[in-house]
């Protein structure tokens, strides 16, 4: 997937205009990136039209407009487009009520590397989590940790030829998996090459 530049964003007058109709779409788009991994656990798979709907909502809460502005957003969410090798997400434990989810945390030290994806046919990939920087004190883990699943060519050729994809978590306090549906599998083929 290609990386954003500045050519591929829109003015803040612009989106200002669109951004009714492109939040509709890029909605839409996510239904097709999300995976859940048990009741409290997701992955919530990044592309080029997720980042840039997450730059232009930066630019435009933030109301930069200039150049250098501009680049610097571009260099903290092109890191997160899929490079046609490797999935990356953005994963997340999901405990709507505070107290359960402070409990939780302190659990799940260490759950982004219990997670894992699996194309069939080929062993579990585990992530490669939170290049950015760390997420995790010795008292609790964060509730979101941003992932790189780095696959062989044959494994991208499986899912693109339309092998099952399983995720789930291998976690003492966290022990969960799914098969990914079919139409975010056909999503998520599109990201390889």
């Amino acid at each position: 997937m290609s990386k954003l530049s500045h050519q591929d964003l829109y003015s803040l007058e612009e989106y200002s205009r669109i951004r009714p109709e492109f939040r509709a779409k890029v909605m839409e788009h996510k239904k097709d990136r999300r995976v859940a991994i048990g009741e409290h656990a997701a992955l919530y798979f990044e592309d080029t039209l997720t980042m840039q709907y997450q730059v232009q909502e930066m630019l435009r809460i933030e109301r930069i407009f200039e150049a250098e502005g501009i680049q610097d957003e571009l260099d903290v969410y092109n890191p997160l487009i899929p490079d046609g090798q490797n999935w990356k997400a953005t994963f997340m434990m999901e405990y709507a009520d505070v107290e359960e989810r402070r409990h939780a945390l302190a659990r799940l030290i260490g759950v982004e590397k219990a997670l894992w994806v699996q194309v069939e046919g080929f062993d579990k990939v585990h992530p490669v989590a939170n290049e950015d920087l760390d997420r995790t004190t010795e008292d609790k883990t964060s509730a979101v940790h941003f992932v790189r699943f780095e696959l062989t060519p044959e494994m991208a050729v499986a899912a693109k030829q339309g092998a099952t994809i399983r995720a789930g978590i291998s976690h003492p306090a966290y022990t969960e998996e799914t098969v990914v549906s079919e139409n975010v599998r056909n999503s998520l083929a599109g990201d390889l090459h």
